[in-house]
């Protein structure tokens, strides 16, 4: 692409609170793209040292699909300049549309404060920002969590309530709320009426696609609240566990279930067996689910609040 002629890319925020299933979502949403024909970069803007989703997405790679990644865990203003200098780099690599994929943990101001600035705003036209939640949403988030559900669903053109086979219709209507509650907290009058799609990703069809490909997104105004950099979230990484599928399950199971490991919101990771098979595991609401993927790292990464390290590694080691 010449820069000269100053076509617009379209660039669109998919955002997802700890484990909603915005990896697969987005997956699916890129596929889509390609089959229209177009080329399109995905940028994984996580403030995690590892990042298990970025994985997750090496099938789409080609010539229809590129992947970039901001490496490393920094504080936000570092963040933000390494997130604008990958935005610059990919508007040079004749993409027609640009795909971000924040971590679970993300405040949205700084992807429209990025883009409002030289030259960014000169490359990039917003184009949809898609907010993918739990429909059995986890019902004890912190404050800090509460406000950046909130501003994620305030800014979202779609809101897509996910894993709705595994829900009641009692958990679905608890999320809803929920989420009115959040706005109501941050005193954001957004009205989620005509917002919300109540649709498991998989269920997703043509239509359904092209609606969220046009979805657009909002401007609303609400209160800000100053985030410290960790947000209070604990992540740990743990590194070439020797441990079997079996084995794993068990001890995810019983982290999950135990209160003396902390609030533990989610479990994701790979695993290597003897015969250089990748498995990929996701723990969440207390549902684990593990299956086999072309390539892994050997990482399990928990993410909760007040986790106890020493409690976590010992399940670990007991199997």
């Amino acid at each position: 692409m010449c820069l000269q002629e100053k076509v617009m890319i379209t660039i669109d925020l998919i955002t997802g609170f700890l484990g909603s299933g915005k990896t697969t979502f987005l997956k699916e949403y890129a596929q889509y793209l390609m089959k229209k024909g177009l080329r399109i970069g995905i940028l994984e803007n996580d403030f995690g040292a590892i990042n298990v989703d970025m994985l997750l997405l090496h099938e789409l790679l080609g010539d229809q699909c590129g992947l970039e990644m901001i490496a490393g865990g920094c504080d936000k203003e570092s963040h933000a300049r390494r997130f604008k200098t990958k935005l610059i780099a990919m508007g040079m690599s004749g993409y027609d549309r640009v795909l971000v994929e924040p971590s679970g943990i993300y405040d949205v101001d700084e992807f429209f404060d990025v883009l409002r600035e030289e030259p960014l705003e000169e490359w990039y036209e917003i184009g949809n920002v898609i907010a993918i939640v739990d429909a059995k949403l986890e019902p004890r988030l912190s404050k800090e969590a509460d406000y950046l559900l909130a501003s994620e669903v305030s800014h979202a053109g779609c809101v897509l309530l996910s894993h709705m086979d595994e829900a009641e219709e009692a958990d679905v209507q608890e999320t809803i709320d929920h989420l009115k509650r959040a706005l109501e907290e941050i005193q954001c009058k957004r009205d989620l009426t005509g917002v919300i799609l109540k649709k498991s990703t998989m269920q997703l069809n043509r239509e359904d696609f092209l609606k969220l490909s046009s979805c657009g997104y909002a401007q609303a105004s609400y209160q800000k609240m100053d985030l410290p950099d960790d947000l209070g979230f604990d992540t740990l990484f743990f590194m070439e566990e020797k441990i079997t599928k079996e084995q794993l399950q068990t001890a995810a199971a019983r982290i999950l279930q135990d209160e003396s490991c902390g609030r533990v919101f989610r479990i994701k990771g790979f695993l290597k067996d003897e015969k250089g098979a990748w498995t990929e595991l996701n723990a969440i609401n207390g549902e684990i689910t593990m299956r086999p993927i072309e390539v892994g790292q050997e990482v399990l990464i928990v993410i909760g609040e007040g986790l106890c390290e020493a409690k976590i590694r010992s399940y670990l080691e007991s199997e």
